[in-house]
């Protein structure tokens, strides 16, 4: 993939994202982020949902859009256990550790697939957040997150956010339980 800026400082990557973004958005994305709007609306917090003109898909083009470090920018994992999915909400900064998954879920890390994140999670990719997704979807916080004050999860499309400190990360996502599956930040 290219990284070179054209005459309006735009990546070919951005444009590419931004494209794949559209094409989401027609698919049925926007309900997603309507979903998630209605969601904080009765939170009384609609208004903090933030959209923007590019799209935040990945986590560097989401610290771009939003001018902070990758860190935290809270992107949700989406994975399969037996038969049920869950998302975990990392520092962006960080991966998965395979061995500290296995050792907390019993089983190595199996990601949904696109067509299986839109069936049981409600939420297409790059929109993926653990606010208005579908029943019996389990939503776990990684501690790599409590190194910030505040993150920005995705709110349910490939160009939102939200700003949450880490105590109202937790309330509104509907943890079930903080875990530590992250390998370390490498510095």
């Amino acid at each position: 993939m290219f990284y070179v800026s054209n005459s309006n400082n735009i990546t070919y990557e951005n444009q590419y994202v931004n494209y794949k973004a559209n094409m989401s958005i027609q698919k049925g994305n926007i309900m997603s982020v309507e979903a998630v709007k209605s969601y904080f609306r009765e939170k009384g917090m609609e208004e903090r949902v933030l959209e923007f003109p590019v799209s935040s898909a990945t986590v560097a083009l989401a610290a771009e859009a939003l001018h902070c470090e990758p860190g935290r920018i809270a992107k949700t994992l989406s994975f399969m256990v037996e038969d049920r999915p869950i998302l975990i909400v990392t520092a962006g900064d960080r991966k998965i550790s395979n061995s500290k998954y296995k050792a907390k879920f019993g089983k190595k890390a199996k990601m949904l697939t696109a067509e299986e994140l839109t069936e049981f999670v409600g939420h297409a990719p790059g929109g993926v957040c653990p606010f208005a997704v579908k029943d019996g979807v389990e939503v776990y916080l990684d501690d790599s997150l409590k190194e910030y004050e505040t993150v920005y999860p995705a709110c349910g499309s490939s160009n939102s956010a939200i700003e949450l400190s880490i105590p109202e990360l937790e309330q509104y996502s509907g943890c079930r339980e903080w875990v530590d599956v992250c390998a370390d930040k490498i510095t």
